[in-house]
């Protein structure tokens, strides 16, 4: 593909009527991320831990020679509880060109969103909620998806992942 018609296939992905999300739980919720950040979804495996690392971030794994900076999202996002078994999993994400993972508890599916779907998060007075990272809330069915921008999430200063 030519830089320009890259350029446009770019532009053409922002003005999407719908885009596709994948979704998983943590606790009892379930969230949705944009799917183009996705690299691969591998099964848990402990990482090698890495000497002061803030909780949340679990260390390291060698991904094909990549070494992966690893993140349990449940312990930044505050779930009540983590447990370690066969649906946890590891998403792979590329993020302002580095690769992380990220552990949920279970991935559900692959969503496309029409944008008209979406509602914007409503506005949280608490300090405790952090919106910034909520891009929205759509509802598929029964289900309540809670939308996450995860590029600022993972790029976020208190991370320690990526040099801003």
């Amino acid at each position: 593909m030519t830089a320009t018609a890259a350029a446009h296939d770019h532009h053409a992905t922002a003005a999407r009527a719908s885009a596709e999300y994948l979704t998983f739980r943590l606790g009892e919720e379930e969230y949705g991320i944009d799917i183009l950040r996705v690299q691969e979804i591998r099964s848990y495996e402990p990482p090698t831990r890495i000497a002061n690392a803030p909780p949340h971030m679990l260390g390291v794994v060698n991904l094909r020679g990549v070494i992966v900076p690893v993140v349990d999202l449940r312990i930044k996002l505050g779930c009540d509880k983590v447990e370690y078994n066969g649906l946890t999993v590891v998403i792979v994400l590329n993020v302002k060109g580095r690769v992380v993972g990220a552990v949920v508890d279970s991935v559900s599916d692959v969503l496309e969103l029409p944008r008209d779907q979406i509602r914007p998060a409503p506005e949280m007075a608490s300090s405790t909620v952090d919106t910034a990272f909520i891009t929205g809330i759509a509802s598929v069915g029964e289900r309540m998806l809670i939308l996450m921008d995860i590029e600022a999430l993972m790029a976020a200063p208190d991370m320690g992942l990526i040099d801003t």
